[in-house]
């Protein structure tokens, strides 16, 4: 019998093909985003120091929205605002695997829209 492949290792694998080649600094951190069916997570990471530097989540109360696509939009907004108040404005973005598509490229552009560049 064929087994189909589990759809999260196979997303790890391509997340770390794209972790060898990308690596967040003091000058310019990595953007990370987490993905579950009922949230997402976005983290902006000193990778040198090994420090998350801001954080935001659907967990948090500030955000909300109609539908989990709307949610991702306000938590680019608060991760992009919490970052410029520490002055990071630029970043480099690492989808964490996940096609850039849906709630991962709308948290994208509302990151970009409010203040950070990559």
């Amino acid at each position: 019998m064929i087994t189909k492949p589990d759809k999260n290792k196979t997303r790890q694998k391509r997340h770390t093909r794209v972790r060898n080649k990308i690596s967040g600094t003091a000058e310019r951190p990595r953007l990370n985003v987490f993905r579950s069916n009922k949230n997402i997570y976005a983290q902006v990471i000193d990778d040198v120091a090994g420090v998350t530097l801001v954080s935001a989540s659907t967990l948090d109360s500030e955000v909300s929205g109609d539908n989990k696509t709307d949610q991702a939009k306000a938590v680019g907004v608060l991760v992009a605002k919490r970052a410029v108040e520490k002055k990071i404005g630029n970043v480099v973005f690492d989808r964490g695997g996940y096609l850039y598509h849906g709630r991962v490229q709308a948290l994208a552009e509302a990151a970009r829209e409010n203040g950070l560049e990559f």
